[in-house]
């Protein structure tokens, strides 16, 4: 039996089989949980395609979380195929050009604000979206997103970054609103891997370059299942008290110097 039997689990952001949400879903099906997945626009039909790869067919629904019309139908959406959820996967992220690159002290109001709406406040907005299917008495539920440690300024990653730590302080706000209804709500904080939202990172070479030196036990930049392992095992029952939380799969580099 695997940790996520008779579980169902959401899972949004996956557009390649090298995306980190892709690997959890997989992992997911083959813990035993119920995957829906979802998407939207012009992603849509590459999200379809992908999930013909997964071990058994997945259904997507359409959400693009800065609509509000999309966001009152998840729910609804979601329980044509599932009566209920167990855990959601956040992995969704973007940031302008603009935003990005080394243009810090540049970047208008305007990229910052669509960088923090689909970055962090997104977390708040898809939670609130699955509450009433992550509810119920005497019943628990697992929320986990993806993240890139924000505890430090990196190279390139501006306006991202600041989202990235708006990000993490709405995950414990969550995790402190919705825990009296039995929801935990943790981040992973993955090392760089070589997935379309890295592609979109002016410089991304030096994060590689860091990881190489600093990893005390290795970091593969091709291999994002490390990250996902990390995510199914919070999506299960294995941490029943664990919530607010930031669990690094990194290979060590958030705790060490330069």
């Amino acid at each position: 039996m695997g940790i996520l039997e008779g579980k169902r689990v959401l899972v949004t952001g996956v557009l390649t089989d090298q995306s980190i949400a892709f690997h959890v879903a997989r992992l997911a099906q083959q813990e035993g949980a119920t995957v829906v997945l979802s998407s939207f626009g012009r992603a849509m039909s590459l999200t379809t395609r992908i999930a013909g790869r997964l071990p058994s067919p997945a259904p997507v629904v359409e959400l693009d979380v800065t609509n509000p019309d999309h966001l009152a139908a998840l729910a609804g959406l979601v329980s044509e195929h599932v009566d209920g959820l167990d855990g959601v996967l956040h992995s969704i992220g973007f940031a302008p050009e603009a935003a990005l690159g080394g243009n810090f002290l540049n970047t208008t109001w305007e990229d910052v604000a669509t960088a923090v709406h689909v970055s962090a406040y997104s977390l708040k907005a898809l939670a609130m979206a699955c509450l009433p299917l992550l509810t119920g008495p005497d019943r628990t539920s697992s929320i986990v997103g993806l993240d890139f440690d924000a505890t430090v300024a990196w190279p390139k990653y501006d306006w991202m970054g600041v989202a990235k730590a708006a990000f993490e302080s709405t995950s414990r706000y969550l995790a402190r609103d919705l825990g009296p209804q039995g929801v935990r709500v943790n981040l992973v904080a993955a090392g760089p891997l070589k997935t379309i939202a890295a592609k979109s990172i002016p410089g991304f070479d030096e994060f590689e370059t860091v990881w190489d030196t600093r990893s005390p036990i290795g970091w593969d930049v091709n291999d994002p299942e490390p990250a996902a392992r990390a995510c199914v095992a919070l999506l299960s029952d294995w941490f029943p008290k664990t919530t607010g939380e930031i669990v690094h799969a990194d290979g060590g580099v958030h705790a060490i110097g330069a």
